[in-house]
């Protein structure tokens, strides 16, 4: 695969790394192709804005407590099972118990929050819903699986799961359409959808020659685990309140229905956002063999992924702020045509998402882990102060701009700090095109 060149970026050094995760690539765009075309256009129009607010409402709450059961092991999993192969079955036994018992553990949690979020406002979704939805917590933690499969550096696999999931995901909501079946059904296939993916993993362990019956618990190798995860799980649950809160908030203060229209922007405008993971997945082995042998060549590295994803990103916002209307008029019913402006000021939004994944990785390469939990809080923070003020004055516009603000503000949080304030100043090089000018007339 070959990206198209741009000034002062090593092509080939990127296209070395980027196949290192090109299987993941095409899994992520595998996904986003079925989730706009079923779920995001077909699914939306067969059950209309209010119902499809009722759909998307419990994975909104859920979801908070999907990255809390997730104890941050993957990553660490991973690093274990490089570093001792030898103990493959106790490291995979403990970390599938953790989250296993963690997902058991929110099951009330989600219940409790259910019920404070209620007393604000009633709910028009059910709280038998939410708690169906909340099975995926439980469900997931046999996607452990996955940590195996990125040790072995075997995405194929992966690709495999994500890709045939999604597809026969996408085949059922399309059945479901077709009988014409209850809102309940399309409830239920959230879960399926983690049981398919589940599945899928356990096959293909199984398939390799591995057995999951000899998967083992140990205490030492869990709390060994908890103590370098949980900084991460506390990230994950800070990014999920970050990138999802707006969407618990809106059946607060507006409408159902609304949710059901910004649900569609949202999908729209994040489909998107498997890019820069992708980019910055590819390119950080690159950037890290320069922080260890040229300081220069490292800041030269980091400054050109900035401007690459400004470029990205900034042809996405342009392309879909400008086709709003015309997305929307030909995939939606009328009744979801009010979210075209929604979206010409969401996806811009991506711009800093885009710009934070990449600062992201200097954050790590440095050992900056706290400073971009703290941002991450920061951008929660604003996200829900703003959301207060601005979706009962301006709806759900007022919600895209509290994002739009949020993730600004996030991303370039590292410029108040002096330790990081040059990379902030790198990035808003990037942002305003200087950086790229700068190589164009150099050459």
């Amino acid at each position: 695969m070959r990206i198209p060149s741009i000034p002062g970026f090593d092509q080939q050094a990127f296209e070395k790394y980027f196949k290192n995760t090109g299987w993941l690539m095409m899994a992520r765009v595998g996904g986003l192709a079925i989730k706009v075309l079923i779920t995001n256009f077909a699914l939306s129009n067969y059950l209309g804005p209010d119902k499809f607010g009722i759909l998307n409402y419990p994975m909104a709450i859920v979801v908070f407590f999907m990255a809390a059961a997730a104890l941050g092991l993957d990553g660490f999993t991973t690093r274990e099972l490089l570093n001792h192969p030898e103990k493959k079955e106790t490291i995979l036994g403990t970390s599938f118990w953790m989250r296993l018992m963690a997902g058991l553990a929110t099951l009330p949690l989600v219940y409790i929050a259910y019920n404070v979020i209620n007393h604000q406002k009633q709910l028009d979704t059910p709280l038998n819903y939410v708690l169906i939805v909340a099975l995926v917590s439980v469900i997931q933690s046999i996607n452990i699986i996955d940590s195996y499969f990125q040790s072995k550096v075997q995405g194929k696999y992966i690709m495999y799961v994500q890709v045939m999931g999604n597809i026969l995901s996408a085949l059922i909501k399309l059945v479901f359409i077709l009988l014409k079946l209850p809102l309940i059904w399309f409830i239920w296939s959230l879960v399926f959808d983690a049981v398919l993916i589940a599945a899928g993993y356990v096959i293909c362990y199984l398939k390799t020659s591995n057995s999951l019956l000899n998967w083992k618990y140990n205490s030492q190798i869990a709390r060994q685990l908890l103590t370098h995860s949980w900084p991460l799980a506390f990230s994950a649950i800070l990014v999920s309140l970050y990138m999802k809160i707006d969407q618990v908030m809106i059946p607060i203060y507006l409408k159902t229905s609304d949710l059901g229209v910004y649900s569609t922007v949202a999908s729209l405008s994040e489909s998107w956002y498997f890019i820069p993971v992708a980019i910055v997945t590819s390119v950080f082995p690159a950037i890290i063999h320069a922080r260890k042998t040229d300081g220069v060549r490292y800041q030269a590295r980091l400054q050109n992924m900035y401007d690459l994803m400004v470029i990205i990103s900034l042809s996405v916002a342009l392309v879909m702020s400008f086709g709003s209307s015309i997305i929307y008029h030909i995939a939606y019913k009328p009744e979801f045509w009010s979210g075209s402006t929604v979206l010409a000021v969401h996806v811009w939004a991506g711009i800093f998402v885009f710009l934070g994944s990449a600062s992201g990785q200097y954050l790590i390469a440095e050992g900056y882990t706290k400073l971009a939990m703290l941002r991450t809080g920061v951008g929660a923070l604003v996200n829900i102060v703003l959301n207060i003020f601005l979706l009962p004055a301006y709806g759900i516009l007022g919600a895209a701009y509290a994002t739009l603000a949020a993730y600004f503000i996030a991303t370039f949080f590292i410029v108040l700090i002096p330790k990081t304030r040059q990379q902030g100043l790198m990035m808003f090089k990037s942002l305003f095109l200087i950086s790229l000018f700068q190589k164009i007339i150099r050459r």
